[in-house]
């Protein structure tokens, strides 16, 4: 008895990745055209990105079968609750703390990155190793220490990575499109 090799099921989601993409697009406009509430138009704008993208993966469960279930389950409740509970019916609460997440993350990324291209440096990495140990050392240190250049570069860093990301999301739906 010959079993049949079925090929790989053709996602016909290529919308929720477009409708995801437009949403950051869109959200990241909003956000730097909105600078007098930036902080405010962050939150809500995270918030219901997360909101959306969690009810989109909940539709993925259903409708693609190339990623587990229950990975699209999981993202969908943390999308919902996180964007939701936390950033929508609590955005004060939201508002004080997302971004300094963010900026203590980023600080002491730039803190470790800066220390591991030292250490480079010393292993032969050469003086390039250590310029950019030093740089990244002094973005971190920026980071964690000046509250008014760090506000800056939150909503900045927060519209980059929407434009981005709205971009990539818009790319990956044309070529899931074209394939299918």
């Amino acid at each position: 008895m010959a079993t049949a090799i079925l090929p790989p099921q053709k996602s016909s989601i290529w919308w929720i990745f477009l409708l995801q993409g437009l949403a950051a697009i869109f959200l990241g406009l909003m956000l730097i055209t909105e600078r007098g509430a930036a902080l405010d138009a962050i939150v809500a704008a995270l918030g219901f990105f997360w909101v959306i993208s969690g009810m989109l993966s909940f539709v993925q469960i259903f409708d693609d079968r190339s990623v587990p279930w229950i990975w699209s389950l999981l993202i969908g409740l943390s999308g919902a609750v996180f964007g939701g509970v936390l950033l929508v019916r609590h955005p004060l609460v939201a508002a004080l703390t997302v971004p300094t997440i963010i900026v203590t993350v980023f600080g002491i990324e730039g803190l470790v990155m800066g220390a591991l291209e030292f250490v480079g440096g010393i292993m032969g990495g050469g003086a390039s190793s250590f310029i950019r140990g030093l740089t990244n050392s002094l973005i971190g240190l920026l980071l964690l220490l000046s509250s008014t250049m760090t506000a800056a570069l939150v909503v900045l860093l927060v519209f980059v990575v929407l434009m981005l990301g709205g971009m990539a999301l818009v790319a990956l739906a044309s070529i899931v499109r074209i394939s299918d």
